[in-house]
């Protein structure tokens, strides 16, 4: 079987995306900030009987992230599905008036060099196996620029336009690029935003491959 990577792995929708693919026999690389998470959360998923290691890099750190996926590949197999995830940082949110050019190069730096980054680096891989998913995870700001959130309304409208890009470009190799955009907080309980049901969301937009972006709850939720 082959594996799925998932960037910013964490112990919600990270997780529970894992275990979802997981039970269809995918091997999972779980790419974390430190390496004391990346050890915890697989450590978590192999005591479930799971195949899952984890690695660590900081996506604003683009050699390290490299590493980590050409390390994931060498210890787990070809990387078929890729989810780009992380949660961005609260110094990315804030006021439009307020943020200068300096403020913006670390939302640039997370939501556009880390998924040009981490794609380049994936891409090989799936073209060799004839198929692949990429999928980027977004919030609200993606879809609907939010005047107190201006870092991450600029990058991710910028992650956005990326990832179309990718979607018409790669669709006749069999690489299918999709977009979720989560609005406001992934909440357990919730009936659309459970980390569970997300991550049946995201196995299904991996099985049906159409279309580029799918919401998991109304804008306004």
């Amino acid at each position: 079987m082959t594996t799925i990577a998932i960037i910013g792995a964490g112990p919600g929708l990270g997780v529970a995306v894992a275990r979802r693919f997981g039970r269809e026999g995918f091997d999972v690389a779980l790419i974390t900030r430190t390496t004391d998470r990346a050890r915890t959360l697989s450590a978590e998923l192999a005591g479930e009987g799971l195949t899952a290691r984890g690695f660590a890099a900081d996506v604003r750190d683009l050699k390290a992230l490299e590493a980590a996926l050409d390390a994931a590949t060498a210890t787990l197999g070809p990387i078929e599905v890729m989810q780009y995830s992380p949660v961005p940082q609260r110094e990315f949110m804030r006021p439009v008036l307020e943020t200068t050019p300096a403020d913006l190069v670390g939302p640039i730096e997370f939501s556009v060099y880390g998924p040009v980054a981490a794609v380049h680096q994936v891409l090989p891989g799936m073209r060799a196996l004839g198929r692949g998913t990429i999928l980027f995870v977004n919030g609200g700001t993606a879809a609907v620029p939010h005047p107190d959130r201006a870092g991450t309304s600029l990058a991710f409208a910028a992650e956005s336009a990326y990832g179309h890009l990718l979607h018409g470009a790669l669709a006749d190799e069999g690489i299918h690029v999709a977009q979720l955009v989560i609005p406001g907080a992934i909440s357990p309980g919730h009936p659309r935003k459970d980390p569970a049901t997300l991550a049946e969301t995201i196995w299904n937009i991996h099985q049906d491959r159409h279309g580029y972006r799918h919401f998991a709850d109304d804008l306004d939720s």
